[in-house]
């Protein structure tokens, strides 16, 4: 059974101001989002779903899903604010959107296989693909048995600001023991990565260090995990305008409670994003580079 892939794509419109200005990086006018796909498919994936918010459906389908037909079967789920589980109601004065593991859970019908998770702005390149399908593919016999891409951290910077990354920790085996939000990772003058802790001192980090850029591996009983997490968050939590129910939360419970193992999974890919205004002229011609290089052909989809 091939994998599916399932990106996180609801905060499109709100980010871009509407799809029309979904950024055309490549020297096609390419995507971010088309590269994942491609790279997707040439690695093993059979199917992908976006969740999106309803508003953008017809604008989604016209302008982003078309290209993709006759290449991979697509599929779209919607997420909203109220889409809570029976006996939570949405606060009326709430606007931010339940958090990326909420944007999961709108998977649950439409999924029924093993599946990795991205965001639709970010670059993973191709051998983040490939190991992911590779480990999604192999067969299981427990429930809980997740992988994550680590990408090394050094291969996730710029040079144009700090960065915000989920620094990970492992066990021998290599299994995810957590994951520490560091908001501010940058480079120093010695172009030494660097990060401020919590107790205001600076450290550093080896650039081979594994962080989460939200590409995860899941098979669907994850789905009944995150209803149970997302109750006892929403218990904690549903009155607090701003809190989000993560990813990384929610698989925080279930290492710390013996429910799952995430195997954290190598990749010499190098990551990269729009974080800032800044980074874009880069953005644009390191994909120029790759297409020149024969990564991509002339024309994706």
């Amino acid at each position: 059974m091939k994998p599916t892939l399932f990106v996180l794509a609801a905060g499109m419109g709100s980010r871009y101001g509407g799809l029309k200005q979904l950024d055309p990086l490549g020297p096609n006018g390419e995507t971010i989002m088309d590269y994942s796909i491609y790279d997707a498919i040439k690695s093993g994936f059979g199917k992908v779903v976006f969740v999106i918010r309803k508003d953008f459906e017809q604008d989604f389908r016209d302008k982003i899903l078309s290209k993709y037909e006759g290449h991979i079967p697509v599929d779209v789920v919607f997420q909203a604010i109220d889409n809570l589980p029976e006996g939570y109601t949405c606060p009326a004065d709430r606007t931010k959107p339940w958090g990326t593991n909420h944007a999961v859970l709108m998977g649950k019908d439409a999924i029924k296989e093993p599946f990795a998770v991205i965001n639709a702005d970010d670059f993973y390149g191709r051998n983040a693909f490939e190991v992911m399908a590779r480990e999604l593919s192999r067969p299981r016999d427990r429930k809980g048995d997740y992988c994550m891409v680590g990408f090394r951290v050094g291969n996730t910077m710029t040079d144009n600001g700090s960065v915000a990354r989920g620094v990970c920790t492992t066990d021998a085996e290599g299994n995810l023991t957590g994951v520490v939000e560091r908001t501010a990772i940058s480079y120093d003058k010695d172009k030494r990565i660097v990060f401020t802790d919590e107790n205001g001192q600076e450290q550093t980090l080896d650039p081979q260090t594994p962080v989460s850029m939200n590409l995860w591996g899941f098979t669907p009983d994850y789905f009944d995990y995150s209803e149970r997490e997302f109750k006892h968050f929403l218990d904690r939590d549903l009155n607090t305008p701003k809190s989000e129910f993560f990813i990384p939360l929610c698989i925080d419970a279930l290492i710390h409670n013996g429910e799952a193992t995430v195997k954290v999974l190598d990749t010499d890919s190098r990551w990269f994003g729009v974080t800032y205004a800044a980074d874009r002229p880069g953005v644009v011609e390191k994909f120029a580079e790759l297409h020149r290089n024969g990564e991509y052909p002339d024309k994706l989809f």
